[in-house]
């Protein structure tokens, strides 16, 4: 960050701290919408994401007086984000874990894979956009239950250690590093037909 930018940042949360209304206005325009994207990705429900969004400000500005400005403004407000969509998550009635057996690949005491392993047509390499896979990714993430996907949200998409996840899920890091790896085999499975469409 330039010295200008850090200037930027450290009249930012001066005016915040003041209780600046002009300075919580642009905090709200600026940050809102790729928030509210990052909320929504977790808790999978509009109403519940907009809901979180409102929690994130609210702590985030009854909080702002103890912010000593270690991280960037965005940063701090996009764990508050994460914190807000996990508890919002938690507070949901609990369900039965939901599995992904089904989409995990199977193999026979070789370690051959029963299922036919997919092959990328040859010609779809360079045709295939960034932006296609991006999106066929996400859509993919949205299909796993929960419980994967969020551990795949946290690592692969906001990346947070193993520890930090586990700590956001409260979960040993072991379940983390377990689940990641089904969900992410389960993913190979929903991807592979997906891209060989394009």
């Amino acid at each position: 960050m330039d010295a200008h930018r850090k200037d930027d940042e450290s009249e930012l949360i001066a005016a915040l701290q003041a209780h600046d209304a002009q300075a919580y206005e642009y905090v709200v325009r600026e940050y809102s919408g790729r928030l509210l994207a990052v909320i929504r990705g977790i808790v999978r429900n509009d109403d519940d994401a907009r809901e979180c969004l409102q929690e994130t400000f609210l702590q985030a500005f009854r909080a702002i007086e103890r912010f000593e400005g270690r991280a960037k403004v965005s940063s701090w407000l996009h764990r508050i984000a994460v914190n807000a969509a996990l508890m919002r998550l938690r507070s949901r009635k609990r369900k039965a874990e939901a599995s992904i057996d089904d989409l995990i690949p199977h193999y026979n005491g070789s370690e051959e894979r029963i299922d036919p392993a997919w092959q990328q047509p040859a010609d779809s390499g360079p045709d295939l956009e960034a932006k296609d896979r991006k999106a066929i990714v996400h859509e993919a993430i949205a299909q796993l239950p929960e419980n994967y996907r969020n551990v795949v949200i946290l690592r692969d998409i906001q990346e947070l250690s193993t520890d930090e996840a586990a700590a956001e899920l409260n979960l040993t890091p072991g379940a983390v590093k377990v689940r990641l790896h089904r969900a992410r085999a389960a993913l190979k499975t929903l991807l592979e037909p997906r891209l060989e469409e394009l």
